[in-house]
């Protein structure tokens, strides 16, 4: 299917390139990220233009994002009510929505480039915990921004060399990926230290 879609790019550009940002929003299999790239390397060879191309990508995104929300504003509201009903549930939920809303903004933004598999997900929940719509739309935003500006921006870069586009890329987050896990699990430790009685 990736080389069916990347033979599409040059005649349906923009288009397949924010339905497939779109449809990989939504947790459907589709190469959003080596299509990106790929439009940065039509970008590099002058077929596409830079700016059009960042903002289908994104627009693309943004839109993906915005659906999943709302189905889980209509659909996941009713699930939720039906897991609370169990106390020991209730209690674990409850938390985690407060540490939603403490903490959501920068879930959401990490979610949309960093850790871009729990997009989808991270979608659905803040939409069927009641968070705010406008707190989600601006992490949603900024973070698409950075999603398509490092994919686009890499495959423009490295001229349409995919291969090496997608392994700097994949090194890069990879590291930045293994030191927010490390500062998570510093930070949780720190915290379990702290609430031991002496």
């Amino acid at each position: 299917m990736t080389d069916w879609l990347l033979a599409l790019v040059p005649q349906y550009g923009l288009w397949l390139l924010a339905a497939t940002t779109f449809c990989s929003c939504l947790a459907l299999p589709f190469p959003a990220s080596i299509l990106m790239l790929t439009a940065g390397g039509f970008v590099a060879a002058g077929d596409l233009d830079l700016i059009p191309t960042f903002a289908a990508a994104a627009l693309g995104g943004i839109a993906g994002d915005q659906l999943g929300f709302w189905a889980g504003r209509l659909i996941g509201v009713p699930l939720l009510a039906r897991l609370r009903q169990d106390p020991m549930r209730d209690k674990l939920l409850g938390r985690a929505v407060t540490m939603l809303q403490s903490k959501g903004v920068l879930a959401v933004f990490l979610s949309r480039w960093l850790f871009s598999p729990l997009g989808p997900w991270v979608n659905v929940i803040t939409g069927s915990t009641g968070y705010g719509w406008h707190r989600f739309s601006l992490a949603s935003v900024a973070g698409e921004a950075v999603w398509a500006g490092l994919y686009v921006g890499m495959g423009y870069s490295f001229g349409g060399n995919i291969s090496a586009a997608s392994d700097m890329l994949g090194s890069g987050l990879g590291m930045l990926a293994g030191g927010a896990v490390v500062v998570v699990l510093g930070m949780w430790l720190r915290n379990a230290v702290k609430t031991q009685p002496d």
